[in-house]
C-alpha cells in the first residue's frame, strides 16, 4: 500500500492510465515490474505486441508537462528493464514502449516513444 501522498497520487495515475489503455483493447501482463537495471509502470499486450507503458502525472502541463518528464536517463532505465523482462522470453514477441501522460485531468497515451 503506497504510504506517501505522493505514492497515493501515483497509483491513481497509474489507474486511471490502466483503465484507459484496457478500455483501449489491451491486456495486463505485470504492473510495477521491478528489476536491478529499473521499474517499468505496465506491461501489456495488444494482440501480438508487448507494450512497455510508463506513466507520467503532473498537476498541469506548465513547464513541459508530463510527457517532457521522461528524461533520458530514464529513457535508458527503461530500456534496461525492458531487455531483462524480455529474457524471461525464448522468442521475445514485438514489442514497444508507450507513454501515458497525465497532466491535471488530461490523460495523453503517446504510443511508440522509444526505440529499442
Amino acid at each position: 500500500m503506497p504510504r506517501t501522498l505522493q505514492q497515493r497520487l501515483g497509483r491513481l495515475g497509474e489507474d486511471r492510465a490502466l483503465a484507459h489503455l484496457v478500455a483501449q483493447g489491451l491486456t495486463l501482463l505485470e504492473r510495477n515490474f521491478l528489476c536491478k537495471a529499473g521499474e517499468i509502470d505496465l506491461i501489456l499486450m495488444e494482440g501480438p505486441m508487448l507494450v512497455f507503458a510508463e506513466v507520467r502525472q503532473r498537476a498541469s502541463s506548465k513547464f513541459g508537462g508530463a510527457v517532457y518528464s521522461v528524461t533520458p536517463a530514464k529513457q535508458q532505465r527503461l530500456l534496461r528493464a525492458a531487455q531483462y523482462y524480455l529474457l524471461r522470453h525464448k522468442i521475445p514477441p514485438p514489442c514497444r514502449f508507450d507513454l501515458v501522460a497525465i497532466d491535471g485531468e488530461k490523460l495523453s497515451w503517446v504510443q511508440n516513444v522509444l526505440e529499442m
